[in-house]
């Protein structure tokens, strides 16, 4: 406990920690600035030094294990500590810390074609029953588009297809290039809505055998196809290129060969949609815990990383968005959505355990999203610079257009979602 006391006194700087030791002693750890409050409790020997030594790893793996729990509050409030205390560190951080931090990630995410497909196995292929529990309709596993807070998890995701569609700039017959395309949902959209012509990739048999078949059964079996392949193996030729939540998997070594590849499969006038997890920090790798448990081979993106590869093979960069709070309001919806459906997973799909695992992980996100640097890059990318107009107006009429209500968009206080 020694340990762990001194690494958690030059921790908190906001807000308060109490630990209660496995004796049953209480040890306070008030930080300089008011904030959040959170206790947990440690329920061996053990687990304070392990913690100590390697908390980004450990006090995960202790969780999950039921060797660290919360006997007072919640989970999300120790999370919330936990983050904003790690966000408020980062912020102070020494140049060397930083150069050495960006030579240790270089080294992390190599990313093959083999090495790719079994990191997307690990998570994506989990039980088909799983993630119907905790997702929408439409099995949207990405960030979700709030014009307000209060909007429903339906709604949002629908938002966010629609969003996406606008920045597109599609046209009935246009050849569409989904990569990384889920369960099918953006593709079908896609094809609904436009009239355009749909290829979707994916690298999870099951996300694969799902889409095919619901676009057998939604009659659009001829204008919407997926495949089971990585896309650095994809032949054809598109109008538009598509990537939601995919970007993550790439890895920084790879970014080269993904633009690169995206440059050859795109027209001259084409126009591509990037929706990434991004970093609005300095390069960095992703918690061991998250690359260990859920997403091997894992790594989100600063802007910096990205936009030397648009340079160089000459891409404009035609728009760019920040959807700062909106994953952390996706994130909480899925959680309470998967809480309701608890007990069924850990006693008929898994065990408990696992249970532990997908909360720390649902809401160690969401923690993430909304008090350190986290957010999500939307940006679209031309081959010309004359491939989009001059404006963003064109954005607003399509999603106007093709809303359900044919109103536009309500301007809600998605600020509010952070505070």
């Amino acid at each position: 406990m020694i340990l762990l006391s001194m690494f958690i006194r030059r921790l908190i700087r906001v807000g308060r920690l109490t630990i209660i030791d496995h004796n049953g002693k209480r040890h306070e750890f008030p930080g300089e600035h008011e904030g959040p409050s959170a206790v947990i409790r440690l329920h061996d020997a053990k687990v304070a030094g392990e913690i100590a030594r390697n908390p980004r790893l450990k006090v995960g793996e202790a969780y999950m294990d039921g060797r660290l729990t919360i006997p007072e509050g919640t989970l999300y409030d120790f999370l919330e500590v936990a983050v904003r205390n790690l966000a408020w560190h980062n912020r102070t951080r020494s140049r060397l810390a930083l150069k050495l931090q960006k030579l240790l990630t270089a080294a992390q995410h190599y990313n093959p074609i083999g090495k790719a497909q079994k990191n997307v196995a690990h998570h994506y292929d989990l039980s088909d029953e799983l993630f119907s529990l905790f997702l929408d309709e439409d099995r949207q596993y990405s960030c979700a588009y709030y014009h307000d807070p209060s909007d429903d998890l339906e709604s949002a995701q629908e938002q966010k297809k629609r969003h996406i569609a606008a920045k597109l700039l599609l046209e009935p017959g246009q050849k569409v290039l989904d990569i990384g395309c889920g369960w099918g949902g953006l593709a079908l959209y896609i094809a609904r809505e436009t009239g355009a012509d749909v290829t979707g990739l994916t690298l999870s048999r099951e996300q694969h055998g799902v889409a095919t078949r619901r676009a057998a059964e939604a009659g659009l079996a001829d204008r919407v196809r997926f495949k089971l392949l990585d896309y650095r193996q994809e032949p054809g030729v598109y109008d538009r290129i598509v990537s939601v939540g995919m970007f993550e998997h790439v890895g920084n070594l790879h970014y080269g060969e993904f633009f690169a590849k995206l440059d050859r499969l795109l027209k001259p006038d084409g126009i591509a949609l990037l929706h990434t997890i991004g970093s609005a920090d300095v390069p960095g790798p992703v918690a061991s815990w998250i690359r260990k448990y859920i997403f091997p081979g894992g790594y989100l993106p600063s802007l910096s990383e990205i936009a030397p590869h648009l340079e160089r093979l000459g891409l404009w960069m035609t728009d760019f968005e920040s959807l700062r709070f909106h994953y952390a309001e996706t994130l909480k919806a899925w959680n309470e959505r998967f809480q309701r459906h608890r007990d069924h997973i850990r006693d008929d799909l898994y065990d408990e355990r696992f249970c532990r695992m997908w909360e720390f992980y649902l809401q160690s996100c969401e923690a993430n999203f909304r008090e350190s640097f986290l957010t999500v890059f939307q940006i679209q990318i031309a081959k010309s610079i004359g491939a989009v107009p001059m404006t963003r107006d064109y954005m607003l009429d399509w999603e106007r257009a093709h809303a359900p209500d044919n109103r536009a968009p309500k301007q809600g206080p998605m600020m509010a979602a952070g505070e």
